[in-house]
């Protein structure tokens, strides 16, 4: 009888992208749900459409998680909607962040913006 012996490597969910420090534009709780966030943001962090998302208020301590919507690219739109829309007000300074689970190093994208939600640079 022939025995199998399988070496796996530990999983670890590592940041893959984050965005720094984004204003809150707007927050809707009639909203179905979701973070609505700029197009160019999204791809600029590597955070896709339908993602899930850590959000972490950095005023109020809040966090919460949901999923990534594009916004009008170039708008700055950064809008917490559903019942995370109770967690933020509009002009909380929020970090967002996708992670990846895997089995090997991963280069972060983090994405620094200005007050308009408008990329700087990245970190």
């Amino acid at each position: 009888m022939k025995k199998w012996v399988f070496l796996l490597s530990p999983m670890r969910q590592l940041l893959r992208g984050k965005i720094h420090r984004a204003t809150v534009t707007a927050a809707e709780p009639d909203y179905v749900g979701s973070i609505v966030i700029d197009q160019d943001l999204l791809e600029r962090a590597d955070i896709w459409p339908g993602e899930k998302v850590l959000v972490s208020n950095v005023d109020n301590a809040a966090r919460f998680e949901t999923y990534a919507v594009p916004g009008k690219r170039s708008s700055g739109i950064i809008s917490v909607n559903g019942a995370a829309a109770h967690l933020v007000k509009t002009g909380d300074k929020i970090i967002i962040m996708a992670f990846e689970l895997t089995d090997k190093p991963i280069s972060s994208k983090v994405v620094l913006v200005d007050q308009g939600n408008h990329f700087v640079r990245n970190l």
